[in-house]
């Protein structure tokens, strides 16, 4: 199974930084006797590797080659490649980066580096033979893509960002077979690439006979990209033993869904000791 991690983009929420916004220091994890910073793109990967990726596909700009040396060739047991996206095009176009290593029988996680959610292995809920999306309750759902269920799960909308959202799920990751992302490539591609988010594109593609799911497995979901998310993360860390996890987790869903900040697991080894 492969992951695709879109991490093209300038973070620019959260500037200036000498580092990618996917490196930022978010919490810690333990190496041997040591403790360390944790880049908070890792709750991601330790994420796709609980949910059955053995192979993650980062997708960078020409400038971020500090991942490249952060993560190298392999997190915990999943295996790494790199693609570049040569300029700025959206989400859509940074996923799509990676359609040339994705085989069209083989499922596929796609997540986001700069987030934080809970539980970890919420992607074990989502099934391998159709479009499935990883939902999560927030306070502020104007903020995100709000994802309109049926009773039955089946997704009827994608609400990209709408001050009028009809409800507080929203999609934190999502999974597919591999010949679904190509037709939603191909799709794309006959829109005239016009598409930025999936949420777009995805709406279209339901029009067009597409199904797909709404799980909802998620229950804490928080945004690190942006120097309100950062702080209460700060906040939440300060005070808590920095492998003690049970008190981590009682923390985070205290706080504001929206503004809160991630908490601290031990993620498996990462070659090299990073």
């Amino acid at each position: 199974m492969w992951g695709i991690v879109p991490a093209a983009g300038s973070g620019t929420r959260i500037q200036p930084l000498a580092f990618s916004k996917e490196l930022l220091p978010v919490g810690s994890r333990q190496d041997g006797d040591t403790e360390r910073p944790r880049a908070v793109s890792e709750y991601l990967l330790e994420r796709m590797v609980l949910g059955g990726a053995d192979k993650v596909c980062f997708v960078i700009g020409p400038g971020k080659s500090d991942i490249l040396e952060y993560y190298a060739g392999g997190y915990g047991t999943a295996a790494i490649a790199y693609v570049v996206q040569p300029r700025p095009g959206g989400l859509c176009d940074a996923i799509f980066r990676a359609c040339p290593l994705i085989p069209k029988d083989e499922p596929v996680i796609v997540g986001l580096p700069d987030t934080v959610w809970f539980p970890e292995d919420a992607l074990r809920h989502l099934p391998d033979d159709r479009l499935g999306f990883l939902l999560f309750p927030v306070d502020r759902p104007a903020l995100f893509d709000a994802v309109v269920t049926a009773p039955d799960g089946t997704v009827e909308e994608i609400q990209v960002k709408r001050a009028d959202a009809a409800t507080d799920w929203i999609w934190g990751a999502f999974k597919m077979p591999g010949h679904v992302l190509h037709e939603l490539h191909d799709l794309w591609r006959e829109r005239d690439r016009r598409d930025e988010y999936m949420g777009t594109l995805v709406n279209a593609w339901i029009a067009r006979g597409g199904k797909a799911v709404g799980v909802k497995a998620g229950e804490s979901y928080v945004d690190v990209g942006t120097i309100h998310g950062y702080r209460s993360a700060m906040t939440l860390l300060s005070g808590q033993d920095p492998v003690g996890l049970s008190g981590a987790a009682s923390a985070l869903r205290a706080i504001d869904r929206d503004g809160g900040g991630p908490w601290l697991a031990t993620p498996p080894t990462i070659p090299g000791g990073r």
